[in-house]
């Protein structure tokens, strides 16, 4: 009689508890860098927005209230002085308006005729000349534009377009060049070189390839460049002051400005209601495309 045996199951081995790795502590996470970021950030934020403040409560005061009280709202709130500097016989600031407007335009659109084509020859070749063309054009990032005015003046004086509109702006636009190049050039580079090759087959040539297939592209970069044009041309006061000069009778919003208030420097009435007009379109323009401006700078970063 025969007995059937089972064969034991082999023991298992059970696998030893396995312990818990500690994620890395990020940077971006330690609670005390977080907490000296919001510090340094805060700080920021107030140097830069006290002055805002102050220029926006200040222009609806008084003199009295002003000297009192700068920070508050003593002695309430009024238009009145708001109306005498838009109704200033010293400087026309709607005058002054349409005239920076133009310098505006015709300085972004020279910059991007000239800008948009240099770039793109330089980002399409492969050759050492049109990198060190490149390296050129980015060292006059660095040359402050106080430093050129003198040469510019010179030059200006010999070619008779000292004083005038085409001057002013021919010497704006150059200064826009050189950062806009490196902007327009970063960006191109992410443009895949196919679009340029099936235009080539259709018989397009370098020119008309850029301006119908890659500049409608560059929309982000174009629109940042414009951006930061626009706020170098309505800021600026030494180059329009030097430039045009009082006698042309041309005056931008920062040169009507100083115009109107030089000899009311002490009537905060006039000052603070002036100024506020002054940058009250500028502030107007950053909120609504603030977007554009990190979206372009970081839109030719990478490439891919």
């Amino acid at each position: 009689m025969t007995t059937a045996t089972r064969a034991a199951p082999a023991p298992t081995s059970t696998p030893p508890p396995r312990t818990p790795v500690a994620a890395p502590n990020r940077a971006g996470r330690n609670p005390v860098r977080l907490v000296l970021r919001g510090l340094v950030l805060l700080v920021v934020a107030v140097v830069m927005l006290v002055p805002l403040y102050l220029l926006l409560v200040n222009a609806f005061k008084d003199q009295q209230a002003i000297l009192a009280d700068p920070f508050g709202f003593s002695g309430g709130l009024t238009l009145e002085h708001l109306g005498r500097a838009l109704q200033n016989p010293r400087f026309s600031i709607v005058k002054g308006y349409a005239i920076t407007v133009l310098f505006v335009v015709l300085v972004n659109v020279f910059s991007v005729l000239f800008a948009g084509p240099a770039a793109y020859v330089i980002a399409r070749s492969d050759k050492r000349l049109f990198r060190v063309l490149m390296v050129f054009f980015l060292a006059g990032t660095f040359i402050p534009s106080q430093v050129l005015v003198i040469p510019v003046v010179y030059v200006l004086k010999t070619l008779g377009l000292m004083g005038t509109i085409p001057g002013y702006v021919l010497f704006e636009t150059t200064l826009t060049l050189p950062f806009s190049i490196f902007l327009y050039a970063g960006f191109i580079r992410t443009v895949p070189r196919d679009l340029d090759q099936a235009a080539a087959l259709d018989g397009c040539g370098r020119m008309r390839t850029f301006w119908r297939i890659v500049f409608p592209l560059m929309r982000p970069a174009v629109a940042t460049m414009v951006i930061l044009n626009t706020f170098s041309v309505w800021n600026d006061f030494v180059n329009p002051q030097t430039i045009l000069g009082p006698g042309s009778g041309l005056y931008t919003v920062t040169t009507g400005i100083y115009a109107a208030v030089g000899q009311y420097q002490t009537d905060y009435t006039v000052v603070f209601p002036t100024l506020l007009l002054a940058v009250a379109p500028l502030l107007v323009f950053f909120v609504i495309m603030q977007r554009h401006i990190i979206s372009g700078l970081t839109a030719g970063s990478t490439k891919g």
